[in-house]
């Protein structure tokens, strides 16, 4: 039997849950007490559940609302590199299996058995986002058991972002093995190119998540003008491109952004097709409306506007008015795409506020395609924040 200590369930928590799945413990649902309040973020207990039966072997932390988060079923599991190694080695046989080349997000958290834990792979390269404390403690056993499992060279941490900030955790920015890419590395996908700024570009460098939405996307795009709004590199801008696109425009607030959306389209052969515009998202659709310009296809991929249930109401307001001001750049019998990335906003709240939108800004739609992330992004069933992404396709009269 293990000897680690143990937190309990108070006696109104539904165990059942846990058994049945799902991950996370919420501060209100433990006990906590002196002891279990001293516990160091990031280490490992056995989860009980009021009847002191055990549940799980769980890590917490006493600091964040979500105290507690399952690791594995069997409360007499040892978390170490042999452990770590086995569940990549899970993660790593599907994406392996699914994409032709090592470009993908190998693991997602949650969905893969890694509470809090994002790792996305640039071929020989690798950034993890150590998202809970407990992979922020064994970041390097983690970078240790990746080179073993994948064969990569270069690990990076990118400890930036707001998950951390839930944890109570520094942002940090470190090499853990290998050397740091002297430049953006070019990644192929969907027949584009696209470069990725390891360490001072968004996230992990690049947004793997819309490939199947870029993928759709290019079906539309052929011949076409393309206006890809919040476009960050060049996501669905140079995935038209690729497409055959006539043309395409990125708008953006990053200048650093457009500049990797540039170098993806040079290596590409198709910079005499696109134009950037530095902005913020929502003055440079006014201005386009105001120039009276129309494109074929219209995509708006913005950040999260409703990151989390208080922000719900305001984010729903933000994504009606994209839609509001995105609907009359689109040319008649055009399409315009809509995307969300906030968990707390479900698929049903978007799609009506997305409608409602596009009603508001005079045009009429029909709904032609609902897209998800890709299946290197899986979903937990029980863990609704993990299926996150949501976009759109509407064809307009």
């Amino acid at each position: 039997m293990t000897d680690l200590p143990v937190l309990r369930l108070r006696p109104k928590s539904k165990p059942q849950a846990i058994r049945h799945g799902f991950p996370w413990v919420f501060a209100d649902e433990a006990v906590l007490d002196r002891r279990s309040r001293g516990l160091l973020p990031g280490s490992f207990a056995v989860l009980e559940d009021a009847e002191r039966k055990p549940l799980g072997l769980v890590t917490v932390n006493p600091e964040s609302k979500i105290v507690a988060r399952v690791m594995d079923a069997d409360s007499d599991a040892l978390i170490d590199g042999t452990w770590l190694q086995a569940k990549l080695a899970r993660a790593f046989a599907m994406r392996d299996r699914l994409y032709d080349q090592p470009f993908y997000r190998l693991v997602h958290a949650e969905a893969d058995g890694l509470p809090g834990l994002v790792i996305d792979r640039f071929g020989d390269a690798a950034v993890i986002q150590p998202n809970a404390a407990w992979a922020d403690r064994m970041a390097l056993q983690i970078a240790d058991a990746l080179v073993q499992v994948t064969g990569v060279s270069t690990v990076i941490l990118n400890g930036q972002g707001r998950a951390r900030g839930l944890e109570g955790l520094d942002e940090r920015m470190e090499v853990l093995r290998g050397q740091a890419p002297s430049a953006p590395l070019p990644v192929p996908m969907n027949g584009a190119t696209y470069l990725a700024d390891l360490m001072g570009g968004q996230k992990t460098g690049l947004f793997y998540d819309q490939r199947p939405n870029q993928a759709f996307a290019q079906r539309l795009a052929k011949d076409a003008t393309v206006l890809d709004v919040f476009s960050h590199v060049g996501g669905f801008g140079l995935a038209a491109l690729a497409a055959g696109a006539t043309s395409a425009t990125c708008v953006d607030g990053s200048a650093a952004a457009l500049e990797l959306a540039k170098g993806g389209a040079e290596r590409m052969g198709a910079a005499d097709r696109l134009q950037t515009i530095q902005s913020d998202a929502f003055k440079a659709m006014e201005q386009l409306a105001a120039e009276g310009r129309r494109f074929d296809v219209v995509v708006c991929d913005p950040p999260a506007f409703a990151p989390s249930k208080p922000a719900l109401e305001a984010g729903l307001r933000a994504y009606e008015r994209v839609a509001k001001m995105a609907a009359p750049l689109v040319a008649p019998g055009g399409y315009l795409g809509l995307c969300s990335c906030s968990h707390a906003a479900d698929l049903t709240a978007f799609r009506n506020v997305s409608a409602r939108g596009i009603g508001r800004g005079g045009r009429r739609s029909v709904l032609i395609h609902t897209g998800q992330a890709g299946p290197d992004h899986p979903m937990l069933p029980q863990l609704a924040e993990t299926g996150y992404l949501k976009a759109l396709f509407f064809r307009l009269d």
